[in-house]
């Protein structure tokens, strides 16, 4: 046994952390759900309403419609944006003055407000002055994101792509350079090619980059709200209100209080829920 003794009085440093930041967490959930059991009429006037709230939200078609396009929104930029990234940061260099270029580049995207990303691709896409839809339409493609939802869509999707696919590929950079170079010399004496290499020595390595990648780009899209709402604001129609956008109508524009409370916990639940069965899926196949 060594003479060692643990000193746990660092604790006390960040003890005021803890508590701050549990107060902020815990007040605001508290009074969210205060007002999802209730309902008001104005004046600070409450009335006991259960889970009523919750029941007409779970039976509501606008509820549906609003998580079908948000899931859609983030199977799919999830599907581009992870081999995407995959593929860049496999294409990057590993050694020489181009790492550093690369790497620059490849943070830029990440550097822009996202209240500028949505304003910045808001004009490139315009029909009439903006670049992409000028262009698109000049070429003889029928392109209007304002009137027509695929455009809208593919917008979305492709703005979403131009900005956060670069976490990926940093990331995923990340995980390539911590292989052992060991690991490319036995490949190389074996006589593997390139797919076998990617395949038994990069992708296992990558697993827990890739756990990362996924949780984080997955509850960043889900969540998502000012880049959609700047660049289409819902629009055209209802063709691109995400469930964010659909709870900040609810909640901002309806002033309704107590289904907005309802709509913010289920959604809480509903992206915890997916990000455990994402993260039990991807640890128990690594594990094998």
């Amino acid at each position: 046994m060594s003479g060692k003794t643990d000193n746990q009085r660092a604790w006390f440093l960040v003890l005021p952390v803890v508590l701050l930041v549990a107060f902020n967490a815990l007040v605001p959930l508290m009074t969210v759900v205060n007002y999802s059991v209730q309902e008001t009429f104005g004046n600070n006037i409450f009335f006991w309403h259960g889970v009523g709230w919750f029941q007409d939200l779970l039976r509501s078609e606008r509820f549906h419609a609003a998580l079908g396009r948000q899931l859609l929104f983030t199977f799919t930029i999830l599907l581009i944006e992870v081999p995407l990234g995959v593929a860049i940061a496999l294409c990057m260099p590993k050694k020489g003055i181009w790492v550093s270029v690369c790497l620059v580049l490849m943070a830029l995207p990440l550097l822009v407000p996202w209240n500028v990303v949505g304003a910045m691709w808001n004009i490139f896409a315009l029909p009439d002055i903006g670049l992409l839809g000028w262009s698109l339409n000049t070429l003889g493609f029928e392109y209007n994101m304002t009137q027509q939802p695929l455009s809208a869509w593919i917008t979305l999707v492709v703005m979403d792509v131009w900005h956060w696919t670069s976490l990926v590929a940093l990331l995923a950079y990340a995980g390539l350079i911590a292989i052992p170079e060991a690991y490319y010399q036995a490949a190389k004496i074996d006589g593997a090619k390139a797919w076998a290499v990617f395949r038994y020595i990069q992708l296992p390595k990558l697993g827990r980059v890739l756990t990362i990648a996924l949780l984080l780009r997955f509850m960043d899209s889900f969540m998502i709200y000012t880049e959609p709402f700047v660049l289409t604001g819902g629009g055209p129609g209802n063709a691109t209100t995400l469930l964010s956008i659909d709870l900040v109508k609810i909640a901002l524009g309806q002033f309704d209080l107590g289904p907005a409370a309802a709509m913010s916990i289920i959604y809480f639940l509903i992206t915890l829920a997916i990000c455990w069965v994402f993260y039990t899926l991807m640890t128990r196949n690594e594990a094998r």
